[in-house]
């Protein structure tokens, strides 16, 4: 037997890889679409916003399609990319 790796298993990210994507996708999308809400809906408060109600719902939404979109139409999100935490298949 030989002692080099297949192909399937050198190529797949560690977990933690994936694991510290998506903590650190979820981070900052919540910053930067959180703020972006707040500055279009006025909920921009002295230590940065505060959101309720629609708003909120709207933020939630686009943290989806950022993950969805994310990964459908760039091949992975900010942090998967930088991390090379996208699962191939």
């Amino acid at each position: 037997m030989s002692d080099n790796p297949t192909p399937e298993t050198s190529s797949a990210p560690a977990t933690w890889r994936i694991i510290l994507a998506a903590i650190l996708d979820f981070f900052t999308a919540f910053i930067v679409l959180g703020y972006l809400v707040a500055r279009f809906t006025g909920n921009l408060t002295e230590s940065g916003f505060a959101l309720s109600g629609t708003p909120a719902l709207v933020l939630f939404a686009l943290i989806a399609l950022y993950f969805i979109l994310g990964v459908k139409l760039f091949g992975g999100t900010l942090w998967q990319r930088l991390l090379r935490a996208n699962r191939r298949r």
